[in-house]
Order: structure tokens, then sequence, then C-alpha cells
């Protein structure tokens, strides 16, 4: 188990550092990103102003930007955020142009390529280390090392009746190689039940068998692809309101608080998808979704979270608790001392091993001979007459 327990973590301890500590900087992710960029997030509200229509906010981006194409739109509920319009680059999904539009002004405030952004940069990092696919299959391995690097951990730290006491208390004011110890081995048991959660719900997103063994668990079979029904409208002008009839209906059928999130499909015989998250819920992310008519603006299909399957529904739940955000700042705080604390286990674990390969052995002394002592013969009583 030590052997185990040493070369795992010397192989995996740079990624788990890297993963854990990206990981404490996303679970914060919602509440950082407004604060690292205020001018693309927010707005200075007027009192008595009105939301321009959706249509007309989108107008202004496209007009900013006249060869781009509408992927999608996100609008917030609260007053004084930006309407995000993320325009098309080029044909992959991800290439997107987000532009930061007034909703009150119509004014463009701010664009940034949505790719180099700050967490879109530390979620790469964290799960391909910015290095795509064989990125993904290095942070797969060393989630999986790393799961038996505290099973294993779990079995070493396991006390016994003289060193029961060391085992749950930090000594603080001890040496430095027994507070380093301490910190290793204390602080990793305490954190093993959170760590060991978030790390196996992180499988779900290196290895599509495991997402698939969460739906067979549920559902009996595996997940099924979900997109778009067909457009039932064809060759038809879309209106002059398309966007605020959709965000309107939207608001009317789903009326709870929520980030709405338009997109706009790749092929015109598709339908527009439609998110809203659902802020008045007992846990986060969820999420109901509406089709609507790409042409006209109609309704064409709902997908409620109530009608999902089991499967689908524990996938939604996987996510909140990977990050932290289940029930919201006590469990998101849970998973920031989670995260860094894992992020320091590799460094005080290398340490430990660095101290034991470069403890010298004390040199042993070359024993003398003892000189040899005279010793009293020891004479023959004589008997006095």
């Amino acid at each position: 188990m030590a052997k185990l327990h040493l070369w795992l973590g010397l192989g995996s301890g740079l990624v788990v550092f890297i993963v854990a500590l990206t990981g404490s900087l996303l679970v914060f992710e919602d509440e950082l990103e407004p604060v690292l960029y205020p001018r693309f997030h927010k707005v200075d509200v007027v009192e008595g102003a009105h939301r321009l229509p959706l249509d007309a906010i989108v107008s202004s981006a496209q007009k900013a930007f006249p060869d781009k194409k509408v992927g999608r739109i996100l609008v917030e509920p609260y007053p004084d955020r930006t309407v995000i319009v993320a325009l098309k680059q080029s044909k992959k999904e991800k290439d997107l142009l987000s532009v930061a539009v007034d909703p009150y002004t119509g004014q463009v405030v701010d664009s940034r390529v949505e790719q180099d952004s700050f967490f879109a940069v530390v979620i790469r990092l964290h799960r391909y280390l910015c290095m795509g696919d064989t990125g993904k299959v290095i942070t797969g391995i060393s989630c999986c090392s790393f799961l038996i690097i505290m099973l294993s951990g779990l079995v070493l730290w396991w006390p016994n009746r003289k060193n029961r006491k060391q085992r749950f208390r930090v000594k603080w004011d001890a040496s430095f190689k027994r507070l380093n110890w301490d910190l290793h081995a204390v602080l990793g048991f305490y954190v093993v039940p959170f760590t060991f959660l978030i790390a196996s719900t992180g499988l779900i997103w290196s290895y599509k068998w495991v997402n698939n063994l969460l739906f067979y668990a549920f559902d009996g079979k595996p997940q099924t692809k979900r997109e778009a029904p067909a457009n039932p409208t064809a060759a038809v002008v879309k209106q002059a309101v398309f966007f605020e009839k959709i965000y309107t209906e939207t608001n009317r059928l789903l009326p709870n608080t929520g980030l709405v999130t338009l997109t706009m499909p790749d092929k015109d015989s598709l339908a527009v998808t439609v998110s809203k998250s659902n802020d008045e819920a007992a846990i986060s992310n969820i999420v109901d979704f509406l089709y609507f008519d790409n042409k006209t603006g109609d309704l064409v299909k709902k997908r409620l979270y109530d009608d999902e399957t089991k499967g689908f529904k524990a996938r939604r739940v996987i996510f909140p608790i990977h990050t932290g955000s289940l029930l919201g700042w006590p469990t998101k705080i849970i998973a920031l001392l989670a995260a860094l604390t894992t992020a320091s286990l590799p460094v005080t674990g290398f340490m430990i091993w660095w101290g034991r390969t470069r403890k010298k052995k004390a040199p042993e002394k070359t024993r003398k001979p003892i000189a040899a002592r005279a010793v009293p013969r020891k004479l023959p009583r004589v008997t006095q007459v």
C-alpha cells in the first residue's frame, strides 16, 4: 500500500495539483466573472428606463459585426446586466465572438473572443491541461490514480491504540517535518469524503462509458442524443419581433427566475432551442427546454425538467455536486476548502518523500580496540599461623 500510494502520487501529483487548483477557481465562477469583467457584464440602470426589444439588441450586435451570424443570446434575470449576443466566427461550435450590449440604449459596450476569456482558459486547463484530447487522457488517468491514492492513503492513515490522537489532530507547534506530515495525513483524511466524491463525478466528463453507466443504473439504457426537433415551417421570412416573441413566450411558460439562453440551429431545418434555468429550485442546475419555429417564433415542443427520465435528472445533479454548487454558498465553501486542501496534498506528499530520500545515514564509527588493561592476578590467600 505504501509503494502504491507513493508511486501513483509521484506519477499523478502535478496533474492533481493543477486540476485541484483550477477547480478551486471554478467553484465561484459565476460570482467572479462579473468582478473580473465588469464592463462586459454590468450596465448603469437609469430610473424609469425600459429594456429595448430583444430584436433591436441583437440588431445592434450584428451591425457592429455585420459578417457574423447569431449563435446564442444570453439574457440574465438582473436589470443591471448586459445582454450577451454570441456570434459565430467559424463552423466550430465553440468559436464564438461574445458581444455585450446595453439592453436600455442598444449600445455595444464590449466584446471578446469567448475562448480567450479567463475562465474559458481555466476550464480547458482543468479538463484537458490545454492539450486537447491528449490532455483529456492524462487527466482521466490521473483522476483514476487519485481515487486509488485516496483509498491507499486511508489504509496508511488508519490509527491504532497508540497513535489515535495523532491521526486526528495537527500538531502546529511541532517540527517542520512533523507538521508537514500532519498537514498531509490529517488534513487529507478530513477532505477524503468530499474529494473522493468530486473526483469520482469528474470521471463523467473523462469517460463516455462512465456517463453511460449512470444512465444504465437509472434508465436501463445509455444516454440518448438530444437535439432540436425538425422545424415545421419552411421558406417563410422571419418576423420583425422574432427574438422578443420567443423571449416573451418563454417567460410566460416558465415564470420562474433564471438565465434564458436562445441557441440558433446550425441548419434551417431545425428549431430554435431555448433553455431557462430555475434559480428558485431547491438545488442548482435545474433547466427546462423549449423549442420554437426558427421562422415564425411559434412554440414547437416542450422538454420540461419534471418530465425527464431519472437518468437525465441524475446527470443534471452531477455537475453541481462536482462544482459544489448543489446547495449554494454552504456547499461552495466546502468545495473550495476541499479543492485547496487537495491541491496541497501533492506538495506535502512530495516533501515527505524528498525528505526521506535526502536523509543521510549517519556513518558508522569504526570501533577502536579496547586497550588491554592490567588485571591483577588473584593471589592465593595465606593463612596466618
